[in-house]
């Protein structure tokens, strides 16, 4: 199949209890063999939201210019260091979209500490992509149903939820808020996922409204392309997943 690959959900930085590693060139090598075109890459594994940025610029951004795709990173930790950031890292360093992780806030998405980022992105028309999950007993900071009321208050944000809610009882929650709102999309990266979660998300959203996403470093490219080649959906549906939907989303050429 030949059309345009785009990988909506890729770390830059380390984790060492799950040993990530973040090599460039490695990272590019996975990239080929999986057919990768362009990554959309963040730093999320720093405290500190201006060092992870610049990983992203330095290491990947400058060194690859062609393959990677910056991601901003901000948490309202830190609520005075946001707005600035957010300006260095759009206006400075050239990223294209923001991440959002609530699991680290501590705090849900929908709590009033990120109205300030939202504004600011929606102001800018920015498309944000935010951890979301359920299914896991003690934690209901991004059950995806949450993001219906941000979604109809913030309508100029494209919502990303990664990992579409993990399991199939947040699958079928991500699939409820993307009917529910236009401007909410679905990502297809998930280690929790059962066998035809692709052809669930596209049949429950829309071929036009998920994307591709991999986690890499996390996961392998390479699996997770091979989970959307195979799934039992059209060719179409197939090559706007894999990267037709989130060059529109991203406004690349």
């Amino acid at each position: 199949m030949n059309t345009p690959v785009i990988d909506f959900h890729t770390h830059a930085g380390r984790f060492g209890s799950f040993a990530v590693n973040d090599d460039p060139d490695r990272f590019v090598e996975i990239m080929d063999a999986a057919g990768v075109d362009k990554s959309n890459i963040n730093c999320i594994f720093q405290s500190k939201a201006e060092l992870g940025n610049d990983i992203v610029a330095e290491r990947f951004l400058e060194r690859y210019p062609d393959r990677f795709i910056g991601v901003a990173f901000v948490t309202p930790l830190y609520p005075e260091e946001v707005i600035p950031e957010l300006e260095r890292a759009f206006g400075v360093l050239g990223m294209r979209s923001l991440k959002v992780y609530p699991d680290y806030y501590g705090k849900p998405i929908d709590d009033v500490g990120y109205n300030p980022v939202f504004e600011w992105c929606n102001d800018r028309e920015v498309t944000i992509m935010s951890h979301s999950s359920h299914g896991i007993e003690d934690n209901t900071l991004s059950v995806p149903t949450k993001f219906i009321s941000l979604a109809e208050r913030f309508q100029n944000i494209n919502w990303v939820l990664a990992h579409s809610g993990n399991f199939r009882s947040g699958q079928e929650l991500a699939v409820e808020a993307a009917r529910e709102c236009p401007n909410i999309y679905l990502e297809t990266c998930s280690s929790n996922a059962e066998h035809d979660t692709i052809k669930f998300l596209v049949d429950g959203a829309g071929e036009d409204r998920v994307v591709f996403g991999s986690d890499m470093p996390l996961l392998d490219a390479r699996a997770m392309i091979g989970r959307i080649v195979t799934a039992e959906i059209s060719s179409e549906a197939k090559q706007k997943v894999l990267g037709l939907n989130a060059i529109k989303l991203l406004g690349l050429d």
